[in-house]
């Protein structure tokens, strides 16, 4: 689990250096554009924003909510599959924890067993720890698509929505983005046995303090993609965790 998280977080960070460094950012987004990235993430990307755009006034901000929420609509069985797994992950902790205590000698044998019981454990539960980093994988060309397309569309980098200006930073986003992130992740620890696990504890701070970070040194348009899809996030592991706290409940009684 520990090693998951170290994933996770080298994800995040790639993704900002990646972003930080790409080439061509500074050139216009066209159809004529070339390259692998362009013509099957970028362009397609601005494309969609610039569609839903003109059936909204010319609305560059609404029009990437509203690509937000198709995109995570789309993403919403893996997701879906994220949360269990995770969930999983953490009510088996106890069980885990008791597995490593039991076979805690560092023989080779003693070691191959610990692998084959901990495996048996996870197929038993459902649970899978490389679980929670594949969506993030698969939304890192996303979120650089994203960026690219909010960059290289002079209408999307010169307008505005609300009280920001998409293309530049704003100080307002990344704190809501950090809380939205935060609360997502409180929600999906709520009543599980690893609530008190040191480790979840730190995640739950470091995640929304990188992506409150993030979102100050990127355009707010990017930070906006951030907070919708976050509060998008809280409300589909509500639906999805009572539904599974629910039937835990129902499953402990009837022991």
């Amino acid at each position: 689990m520990r090693k998951k998280k170290v994933y996770l977080l080298l994800a995040l960070i790639g993704v900002i250096l990646f972003l930080s460094g790409c080439t061509q950012v500074n050139e216009p987004i066209t159809a004529e554009s070339t390259g692998f990235w362009n013509k099957f993430f970028v362009y397609p990307m601005s494309s969609l924003i610039t569609y839903f755009s003109e059936l909204l006034g010319n609305n560059y901000g609404l029009a990437i909510v509203i690509v937000t929420v198709i995109i995570r609509l789309i993403l919403l069985p893996l997701n879906v599959k994220q949360i269990k797994s995770s969930r999983a992950m953490q009510d088996i902790q106890p069980e885990l924890k008791a597995l490593q205590e039991k076979y805690k000698s560092k023989d080779a044998k003693t070691q191959q067993k610990l692998q084959q019981e901990t495996m048996a454990l996870f197929q038993k539960h459902g649970a899978n720890p490389l679980a929670g980093c594949l969506p993030i994988f698969i939304q890192m060309p996303i979120l650089i698509a994203m960026y690219h397309a909010i960059m290289r569309t002079d209408a999307i980098k010169e307008g505005s929505f609300l009280w920001f200006q998409l293309g530049s930073p704003d100080y307002i986003l990344p704190f809501i983005a950090a809380g939205a992130t935060f609360l997502q992740q409180k929600l999906m620890m709520a009543g599980s046995p690893a609530a008190d696990n040191p480790q979840f504890k730190i995640m739950l701070y470091v995640m929304p303090i990188m992506i409150g970070v993030f979102a100050f040194m990127f355009p707010a348009a990017l930070a906006l993609y951030w907070v919708v899809g976050n509060i998008f996030m809280v409300a589909q592991t509500i639906f999805i965790n009572k539904p599974m706290m629910k039937n835990a409940n129902t499953g402990g009684d009837k022991k």
